[in-house]
């Protein structure tokens, strides 16, 4: 027997004459795999693998295999010896041993931020189970990957493999044999040595890599499928990049996991300035602003602007901001002549991999004016039901093209939105994106007067004209539920108001700005409070209603007098009551009657505001209206506390707040507990205000007014100051100056001084 064996395939050979000389001798056939898997105790196939000269086999039960081979006590030595030999030739230092893989490509030349995201990587190491990176095309997986797996390489000695799988690319993805191929290949195996099934292929690439400590890299991984056959034995490290989170790797092989967001302002500027010099950065701060927000973070963009402003150093960094500004999204300007890194490229390969019904849906987000999207508005957008949307959201999350930053809200990135608003507008018929949007603007509406009636039930709905509501709209449960709607909401509905009214849909800009009307109110956002209200009353106008039109007036006209305008308010009072009075609406005339009045106080128009006032209750009286009455005789007491008769203030608003009381009108018993606790501080009577201030600020808290709230704050501190309790106070002060400052309300400034001065004589 030869003992001059150099490779695992003349190992093979030898084993296969052994097996030949074991059956003449014994005069029968010779033994399967099978027959040999059952003496030894490994699987059938593995024999197969180790007798046709492709693996090595192992040190365990080797000894079993040539005796049952028939090999003799001299030949069992000679065989070991030889396996021995051939697996120190395998072992790092080795002067013989096999070629070590070293497939990593260049690194990034620039590699910029991802300091936290190379310190996980190099923290999930120990585990040395698979970790899967993910993200959104254009975010810079590879980039991460390469560079970590450089960085790390020295821990593996025994090589590094990469291969991109093309999971996304437009010529369709590696399969996984041709995978296995590549991967066996890199490990020495002959291509004529390869198995012709795809288990063998698997269990070989297992073998191949037991014992040895490898890293594998597998980029651009289409789905756990593609990759789980790929993953190595323990002792090797796999990182895989995908544009999917491969949530099947995390579950069944418990794949570590690490999302890659869009780079900070911070981290795009310092990649601008690796790639541009800080002296062109610094030269216009302006323009990087502008190319940062039309890049929205994103690696890739920002990678592609650089290279422009590269080719080109004459061109201002302004232009080429412009440029980014006029094209569609900023994706026109941020083309390229390789597929690898044109960025609309690389949103189509995510994109064309979806079914169909996730592809319309994709695009119909690029109709949905708001930052985020619910299941429900995006139901509504599709005409499904949010149980369905639901589902097709989720897949656009996990294929990058969403993220759901909170349970059930989804946020796009914007040159993801401009995507998508390409491919609506390219593959969808006008008449079914008005539909799409029709119904959206329906949803919104009906959910945001719904909300609107549930936070003040005793708000007289208005007539929507829908029918039966959405199916999209869930019912709310209580007034908090409806106000955490709102809040979340805030930003959705101003953009859909915006499009309901730019698509000439008057009479819903109308009813949405009813709807979001009071939220905004006792939210303090006065600013989107009157330019809501303004552009209702023009919608208003155009539909020549008068009962919208008196509403907006009035409405426009509280908004007015809270901006310290009353001039402004008393001409939309004016008007307003004019309609009212017309409609034979008498409630809603007092109503404008007590607003005017107020407007007339705030001009030291005394005996006018006093005589408006007096007439907002008569009115309200008459009109049976116990909510206005209410409000109309707080105004009273309010009038005659600004001037100094705080007994009948007392009266006036004791009969209110008993009113109040009765019918539940907290927001109204609020208003009035304030003006009682003004009367009863100016009386000296400090611990009746104290009572008074507190019960209406937990009002205000429960009601989420968080303005007036804070407003109540600073009376109910200055109530605790005259009696010198300093400590309750400061603390009363500090809660109404977080609110304010939270609101970035001017009024800040006020409580500030007033803990300064608390300071001094403390």
């Amino acid at each position: 027997m030869p003992a001059d064996i150099t490779t695992v395939a003349e190992l093979g050979q030898l084993l296969r004459r052994l097996r030949r000389r074991q059956a003449r001798h014994a005069g029968a056939k010779e033994l399967t795999y099978r027959q040999v898997a059952e003496q030894t105790g490994w699987s059938h196939g593995i024999v197969g693998e180790y007798l046709a000269g492709r693996v090595l086999p192992p040190t365990d039960r080797f000894d079993v295999l040539i005796r049952l081979l028939g090999a003799t006590a001299a030949e069992q030595g000679v065989f070991a010896t030889v396996r021995d030999r051939l697996e120190e030739q395998r072992r790092p230092g080795s002067a013989t041993r096999e070629a070590v893989p070293r497939e990593l490509p260049a690194p990034a030349g620039t590699f910029a931020a991802r300091t936290t995201e190379l310190s996980r990587l190099d923290a999930m190491l120990p585990d040395r189970r698979p970790v899967v990176i993910s993200g959104m095309a254009g975010v810079g997986k590879t980039t991460l990957a390469l560079h970590w797996a450089h960085h790390a390489a020295d821990r593996f000695p025994d090589g590094q493999l990469y291969l991109n799988l093309r999971g996304f690319h437009p010529a369709g993805a590696v399969g996984v044999s041709e995978a296995l191929h590549h991967l066996l290949g890199s490990l020495g195996v002959p291509a004529e040595h390869l198995p012709a099934t795809l288990e063998a292929q698997e269990r070989m690439y297992r073998t191949m890599l037991s014992g040895r400590r490898v890293l594998i890299v597998l980029d651009n991984v289409a789905d756990a499928g593609q990759a789980r056959p790929l993953l190595p034995p323990a002792g090797c490290h796999c990182v895989l990049t995908s544009r999917n989170h491969l949530t099947g790797l995390i579950v069944a092989e418990g794949a570590q996991s690490l999302t890659l967001q869009p780079f900070n302002d911070q981290d795009g500027r310092d990649l601008l300035t690796r790639r541009l010099g800080a002296a062109r950065i610094a030269r216009d701060d302006t323009a990087v602003e502008r190319i940062l927000a039309a890049c929205g973070g994103l690696p890739l963009a920002l990678a592609l602007v650089a290279a422009r402003a590269t080719i080109h150093p004459g061109f201002p960094l302004a232009e080429i901001a412009t440029q980014l500004d006029q094209a569609a999204g900023g994706l026109t300007a941020l083309r390229s002549d390789d597929v690898n890194t044109d960025v609309r490229t690389a949103f189509s390969c995510s994109y064309r991999l979806l079914p169909e019904i996730s592809r319309r849906m994709f695009r119909l987000l690029g109709l949905h004016p708001g930052a985020d999207v619910s299941d429900r508005a995006a139901a509504a957008l599709a005409g499904t039901t949010p149980g369905e949307a639901g589902a097709i959201l989720d897949g656009l999350a996990r294929a990058q093209l969403l993220t759901e930053h909170r349970p059930g809200r989804y946020v796009a990135h914007d040159l993801l939105r401009a995507y998508a608003a390409e491919l609506v507008a390219e593959a969808d018929p006008q008449a079914a994106r008005l539909a799409a949007q029709d119904r959206l603007i329906d949803h919104v509406v009906y959910a945001a007067c719904t909300a609107a009636t549930t936070i003040n039930p005793l708000r007289k709905p208005i007539p929507l004209g829908m029918g039966d509501p959405p199916g999209t709209v869930a019912p709310f449960h209580d007034e908090a539920h409806a106000m955490a709607w709102f809040r979340d909401e805030h930003q959705v509905l101003l953009a859909v108001l915006r499009l309901a009214a730019q698509v000439g849909a008057d009479r819903r800009t109308w009813q949405l700005a009813w709807g979001i009307g009071e939220f905004l109110d006792r939210n303090g956002s006065l600013t989107d409070w009157a330019a809501v209200q303004a552009t209702a009353l023009e919608a208003a106008e155009r539909l020549d209603d008068p009962a919208a039109r008196a509403f907006s007036h009035r409405v426009l006209a509280n908004g007015c007098i809270r901006l310290d305008r009353p001039g402004d308010a008393l001409g939309h009072l004016a008007r307003a009551l004019d309609l009212y009075l017309s409609l034979d609406d008498l409630a809603d005339a007092a109503t404008t009657l007590y607003l005017t009045a107020w407007a007339h106080s705030l001009r030291d128009d005394w005996p006018q505001a006093l005589d408006n006032g007096e007439r907002a209750v008569a009115l309200a009286r008459r009109a049976g209206d116990p909510v206005v009455l209410g409000l109309a005789l707080n105004m009273i007491g309010h009038l005659h506390a600004e001037q100094g008769g705080y007994e009948v203030t007392l009266e006036r608003c004791g009969e209110a707040a008993q009113l109040q009381r009765a019918i539940g009108h907290r927001v109204g018993l609020s208003a009035t507990l304030d003006t009682l606790g003004v009367a009863h501080q100016a009386l000296g009577r400090h611990e009746l205000a104290v009572e008074h201030y507190r019960e209406g600020m937990r009002l205000h808290a429960d009601l989420g007014d968080r303005y007036n709230e804070a407003d109540m704050a600073v009376r109910l501190g200055d109530a605790y100051a005259a009696v010198a309790d300093h400590t309750a106070a400061a603390g009363t002060w500090r809660h109404g100056l977080t609110i304010l400052e939270a609101m970035d309300h001017p009024g800040a400034a006020g409580l500030r001084e007033r803990l300064a001065a608390l300071d001094t004589v403390a």
